[in-house]
């Protein structure tokens, strides 16, 4: 039975996006192996039919001596599971768990599902980043991107070879689970906006409050939603109390953070996401699967989801009187106008951000990258 292993920096990642792939993968008759940290979900991963290995991994920090303690950590686990390949997620996955399956002469698949803060705020982290992937990814069999600007940015700055990079549509979205409930009659309290994502101030959370503080002085019925994780082990990290502030004031409604967020999608009227960059934003996904519209940033991860003026808006980034401009613009449209728009969002998740065309490429790859070892 072929082995795969798959690592990502947290199990609530393994458990909401990549269990599709997993599923798969053992219905194949592959056998799989997944790696990363202890969290309130890794009791789940087994579930996914697939075998469960814990990691300690410092996702925020940049301590050497950390992280070298997690290149052994992945160097004694690759040498025990012997898999034909492993796969990547994140950051800390993709250098360190890479450089230690080529050690062990283990094939090598990475996922870029995102640049990160590093890339975004850009001075000697950047560098000291890129160095790393450089190193890290030099020996990969495949490099899946999500969008077509990282994968250049990677290639013009000799990351990584043109030959070695693939396109997939995110982490696809499952068409069933994700499935539109249309209201018959448009909602009475005022327009609802959400915002799903960590909340981290390179997602946008900042443009998205005092946009509202803009939206209210013309729509002073529109309310404002964030549902996400606080205390998010990231450097750009919204504060607790700062949330509690702008809930106070009456600006946004905590949601908390959930592990099924379409009851709260199906609440709202749009999905906003004003993130600075993204690889390609689950939120953005799930909200068009549901049959929402959407304003994002035009940016690479969002505009490839977002047709302006068709199935939602897109504004300037970093913008908040422009993101408030759209949100206003979307408050003043008739209902039919917004349903027709969101299910102009469902028919392109539909035509191109499945997760079945994720989950073939994958399979694809590895039965390719086993095939070639094989022979």
């Amino acid at each position: 039975m072929p082995k795969v292993v798959l690592s990502v920096n947290t199990s609530w990642n393994v458990v909401n996006f990549r269990s599709g792939l997993i599923k798969a993968l053992h219905s194949r008759g592959y056998e799989v192996s997944v790696v990363a940290p202890k969290d309130d979900h890794s009791a789940k991963v087994t579930d996914l039919g697939c075998r469960y290995i814990a990691i300690e991994m410092d996702n925020a920090g940049m301590s050497p001596f950390r992280d070298l303690h997690l290149a052994w950590s992945y160097w004694r686990i690759i040498r025990q599971e012997r898999p034909n390949v492993f796969i990547g997620f994140t950051i800390k996955p993709n250098i360190f768990g890479s450089v230690s399956a080529y050690l062990n002469g283990v094939p090598v698949i990475n996922n870029i599902s995102g640049l990160g803060t590093a890339f975004v705020r850009g001075g000697v982290l950047r560098k000291l980043v890129q160095s790393m992937y450089r190193c890290a990814l030099y020996r990969s069999k495949l490099v899946f991107f999500q969008n077509d600007d990282d994968r250049v940015l990677f290639v013009d700055e000799g990351i990584v070879r043109e030959e070695q990079t693939l396109l997939l549509p995110g982490s696809g979205v499952n068409l069933d689970h994700f499935s539109p409930t249309v209201d018959e009659m448009p909602r009475l309290n005022g327009v609802v906006f959400i915002l799903v994502a960590r909340l981290l101030w390179d997602k946008g959370v900042g443009e998205f409050v005092e946009a509202a503080r803009l939206v209210r002085e013309k729509v002073p019925t529109a309310r404002f939603q964030l549902l996400g994780f606080l205390d998010v082990e990231n450097r750009t990290a919204v504060p607790r109390n700062r949330i509690e502030q702008w809930v106070d004031e009456g600006l946004v409604e905590f949601l908390g953070s959930t592990d099924d967020v379409r009851p709260f999608l199906q609440a709202a009227d749009c999905v906003v996401l004003p993130s600075y960059r993204e690889g390609t934003p689950r939120s953005l996904l799930e909200g068009g699967a549901m049959a929402k519209p959407l304003i994002a940033t035009n940016v690479p991860g969002c505009k490839e989801v977002v047709d302006h003026a068709e199935n939602g808006f897109l504004c300037r980034p970093r913008d908040a009187e422009d993101l408030a401009s759209k949100m206003i613009e979307f408050a003043a449209m008739d209902y039919p106008s917004r349903i027709s728009m969101g299910q102009k969002s469902r028919r392109k998740i539909e035509k191109k951000f499945s997760e079945t065309i994720v989950i073939e490429k994958y399979l694809s790859a590895i039965q390719q990258i086993i095939k070639a070892t094989d022979s």
